[in-house]
């Protein structure tokens, strides 16, 4: 099967679907996201949210399906050969470019232990796009100003908390100037009185127009950043729509069972 492209879309999931040996994880996802827009999975653990948002990063190889990207397919070239349609995947430099322009965050903050807080904003830049390092360290200051840690750019990780180490993890990831920003149960692993510094963190970055797709459990989130809300369970979307809306109207069974337990 194909997709159709379309550039004027962010995100473009069509037919997706994922199996681990003879487990299927993905069913059929389609999926769409608009330029600007905040993008929230919710549902039960094991629905699939965290393996679509690896499958849209490259983190892992879709078993059926496209995605695309601003009209542009993610990890493979298809190949028109007579009424068949011939799919290579690309080669590791073309995928890694891919990936350059999106930027997640994940639950654990996978900080390098040994670098401090700016030096692990600036790593990436250097590394992957040959930034002169007193550009990289400007540029990576700022960020971390922006997220509220100009004040501990040289701690090391394990000086600082949880909040902070996700907050310096924003930083990172939005230190590839990202078109796109994937975020995967970010505050799950925080005691939760430090949940709240790197939702708002989320929401400034919301407010200035990056285009997200959120996995959380933050409810509160959802309603008020969330632009679209899609629910998911058994490696399906089972409802989607404007988040008040499916929060508090939602028309699937299993959707009205969820969201009676977590509101």
């Amino acid at each position: 099967m194909t997709g159709a492209p379309n550039p004027e879309l962010m995100v473009d999931i069509v037919g997706v679907h994922k199996f681990f040996g003879d487990t299927h994880v993905l069913r059929g996802v389609d999926m769409r996201v608009q330029p600007g827009e905040v993008c929230v999975l919710l549902g039960p653990s094991g629905s699939g949210k965290s393996t679509l948002l690896r499958c849209i990063n490259g983190l892992e190889t879709i078993s059926a399906g496209r995605i695309y990207m601003e009209g542009e397919l993610l990890g493979m070239r298809e190949e028109k050969r007579g009424e068949k349609i011939i799919v290579h995947e690309l080669r590791d430099k073309v995928v890694a470019a891919q990936r350059a322009r999106i930027g997640m965050v994940f639950q654990r903050f996978n900080l390098f232990p040994h670098l401090t807080a700016v030096e692990n904003v600036m790593e990436a830049p250097v590394q992957v796009k040959h930034i002169p390092k007193a550009q990289a360290k400007q540029a990576a200051l700022e960020l971390l100003d922006k997220v509220g840690l100009a004040e501990r750019s040289n701690y090391y990780p394990a000086q600082l908390s949880g909040g902070q180490q996700q907050r310096v993890a924003i930083a990172r990831a939005m230190a590839m100037e990202p078109e796109l920003m994937l975020f995967d149960e970010p505050t799950s692993a925080l005691d939760p009185e430090l949940v709240g510094e790197v939702l708002a963190v989320m929401r400034d970055l919301a407010t200035s127009g990056m285009t997200m797709i959120v996995v959380t459990h933050e409810t509160s989130f959802a309603r008020e950043v969330g632009d679209h809300l899609v629910f998911m369970d058994g490696g399906q979307i089972l409802e989607q729509g404007d988040p008040v809306s499916v929060m508090e109207n939602p028309q699937h069974p299993r959707a009205q069972d969820f969201f009676s337990k977590v509101l």
